[in-house]
């Protein structure tokens, strides 16, 4: 009797256990697990993204940089494909098998049971033609979506592109965006992308088993609608930015040019550059591929990126802070005999220029007086203090803009370099140099690097006499046209308005009858400084700085061209019609002088570039003839003696191998 009732209580306990199981794992699958109510939900209901379209770009005018061009996504939930022809499907989306089931398993390991992106920016003319068949292809559907089109082809550093969103951005977004989803990438288009993307609306529609939609689910009532992004207003020119391109075309370097009473940017040029628009559509992954290999790297946005030293350019910076300490007048001078004796070594000059006061010195870009003042600021505390001196110069070149970020709207920028004086520790040891070791940056060369961007800022803040606000690519967000704070705020450097104007006279001087006077524009009163900056790779970088017109000045700007010899040749011309252009919007220079600049080719050789070997016959050794045959270019002169007789001839001889010398670099 007791054995019956303890095989009923087993086997009523197994029954039970059996239910338990069976209510767990239906509570699991209805409650917990979503998957099944997925599939029966994507069987009559498919929930579509509504992508908003993304914020136009516009110039300072209204001229439109950036548009959006409606194009069709190719959806698919790899649960419900069914076996269809293959080949007929590619043959409409015109991709190969291989790239087929290369993107189906990449949706596959996306999900199942969710739609991912198949097939990206297809043309209405793809769409139609695959739009009247997609019947037969179940479990795929087309997504209505945008992409970015640029009508003029030009500021292609500072917009930026688009492209799908990363994994870590995707985490990074909180669930925001999805794979698939376009996110912006670089320039204006990633600093303002939750600007300009807009917010993503939901439409729920009825489907058949045939993937034929029947209308909309509950009348819409779960719907909502997508809102556009903001349109935003940049600051550029477009007339003087296709202009500066032009110009700096076949070249390496770049413009800023800024409005000095704004900061906002209104020339933004790197070079080389390229077509946004080949960084759209399906073709995108092979474009960037190809500018990765170019050696020039296009990508590389220089205004903000690239570092040079500002060379002569840098020299009124250090005459100001010499004016506020109190370690020169205007009227102090030095005496320049064509070189400026520093320890044993001499730093040249190219000017014999003798008695020289600080306007003439900025006007003839006098290393002898510059090497002078530097000496000056740094010891007047006296040689012990040398560190504790130079970091106090370093914090007022800082305040220009030099060494630290400017925060301008676009990512990635760069900070350049002014040394501290740990830096400095470091590469002789501790209090084991001087000024006359780092000498060099009295003339803006070693280790002081900036970026173009600072350089033009350094002008606006001249152009001030004293302060400057934040450069700024975008001026207003926006139907309301909202400004943001920080670039309506006046930033001081620490020096004194009064002490602007002799420095300001020497750089007018400069233009008008000094180093840059090829590049006077009449009846506009400009000042400038020109550099031509010593680098480690190849001939000297042209750079010239300025701000025009004098009085109420409306532009600064700074042009860098690599490799390209004196500030004076290249640099300050190429200014020259920016800011004329920009003025009175047109250029009185001729236009073949004009025409030349644009045309002329002056890109450096790609690294690693090595000059062909010229063959060489073989040589007869007793025939002195043969040999200089041999040696010279087939139709040349024959050589001449080079050796004068006479002291004339040598004076001569002096003055032509000069004049050829610097006709050469420029």
């Amino acid at each position: 009797m007791n054995s019956f009732f303890i095989r009923r209580y087993v086997i009523a306990g197994i029954f039970i256990t059996i239910v338990l199981v069976l209510l767990s794992r239906l509570f699991y699958i209805q409650i917990v697990d979503d998957k099944y109510s997925q599939y029966a939900k994507n069987n009559v209901v498919r929930q579509f993204i509504l992508y908003p379209a993304r914020g136009p770009i516009l110039d300072r005018y209204g001229k439109v940089l950036v548009q959006n061009e409606p194009v069709y996504d190719i959806m698919v939930v790899p649960r419900q494909v069914k076996p269809f022809d293959t080949l007929e499907f590619c043959k409409l989306l015109n991709i190969d098998t291989a790239r087929f089931h290369k993107q189906f398993a990449k949706a596959a390991a996306n999900s199942r049971v969710r739609p991912s992106v198949f097939e990206k920016q297809l043309s209405l003319e793809t769409y139609a033609a695959f739009q009247e068949r997609l019947f037969e292809f179940p479990g795929f559907y087309v997504q209505p979506n945008t992409k970015r089109v640029y009508p003029d082809s030009i500021a292609a550093q500072f917009l930026g592109y688009v492209g799908e969103a990363s994994p870590q951005a995707i985490e990074r977004s909180g669930g925001y965006y999805h794979p698939g989803d376009q996110i912006g990438v670089s320039g204006v288009e990633k600093s303002y992308e939750s600007v300009l993307r807009g917010q993503r609306g939901v439409q729920n529609v009825m489907v058949n088993s045939r993937n034929v939609t029947k209308g909309r689910f509950a009348n819409g009532a779960f719907d909502t609608s997508a809102v556009a992004g903001e349109r935003l207003i940049s600051s550029l020119d477009i007339r003087i930015q296709k202009l500066g391109e032009k110009l700096m075309q076949n070249k390496v370097g770049s413009i800023v040019a800024i409005e000095p009473s704004t900061g906002e940017i209104l020339c933004f040029v790197s070079s080389p550059t390229y077509d946004p628009n080949i960084l759209v559509g399906r073709e995108r992954g092979n474009n960037m591929a190809a500018m990765y290999k170019n050696p020039y790297n296009p990508l590389f946005i220089r205004p903000i990126q690239a570092y040079y030293s500002p060379g002569s350019s840098f020299k009124p910076l250090d005459a100001l802070i010499a004016l506020q300490e109190g370690i020169i007048t205007p009227q102090t001078t030095f005496f320049c005999p064509h070189y400026y004796q520093n320890g044993r070594s001499r730093v040249k000059c190219e000017h014999f220029d003798g008695n020289t006061d600080l306007r003439k010195g900025i006007a003839q870009s006098c290393n002898t007086y510059f090497c002078n003042v530097f000496s000056q600021l740094i010891n007047h505390n006296g040689a012990k203090q040398t560190e504790a001196t130079y970091a106090a110069w370093k914090q007022r070149v800082n305040k220009f803009g030099f060494g630290v970020k400017l925060d301008v709207d676009l990512p990635s920028e760069r900070r350049g370099l002014v040394p501290n004086p740990l830096f400095y520790d470091n590469r002789f040891g501790k209090s084991k140099w001087r000024a006359a070791t780092i000498m060099s940056l009295a003339i803006g060369q070693g280790e002081l690097n900036a970026t173009p961007l600072q350089m033009a800022n350094i002008e606006c803040t001249i152009a001030n006499r004293g302060y400057f606000y934040k450069p700024h690519l975008i001026k207003a967000i926006g139907d309301k046209n909202v400004i943001r704070t920080e670039y309506i705020k006046k930033n001081y450097v620490g020096i004194d308005s009064n002490y602007f104007e002799p420095v300001i006279d020497g750089m007018q001087q400069v233009v008008e009858r000094g180093t840059a006077s090829e590049a006077a524009i009449p009846g506009i009163v400009m000042c400038g400084k020109t550099g031509t900056v010593q680098n480690s790779h190849g001939k000297n970088h042209s750079v010239f700085v300025a701000f025009a017109p004098r009085v109420n000045p409306k532009i600064a700007i700074a042009v860098v061209v690599e490799n390209a010899g004196y500030g004076a040749s290249w640099a300050a011309p190429i200014a020259s019609y920016i800011i004329e252009k920009y003025l009175r919007n047109t250029i009185t220079k001729p236009a073949a002088q004009v025409q030349y600049i644009m045309n002329a080719n002056l890109l450096p050789p790609p690294p690693g570039w090595k000059p062909p070997v010229r063959a060489r016959g073989p040589l007869n050794a007793t025939d002195s003839n043969q040999k200089n045959k041999d040696t010279s270019v087939k139709g040349a002169a024959p050589l001449k003696p080079a050796i004068p007789k006479s002291k004339t001839d040598t004076n001569k001889r002096r003055l032509l191998t000069a004049k050829l010398e610097r006709t050469g670099d420029e």
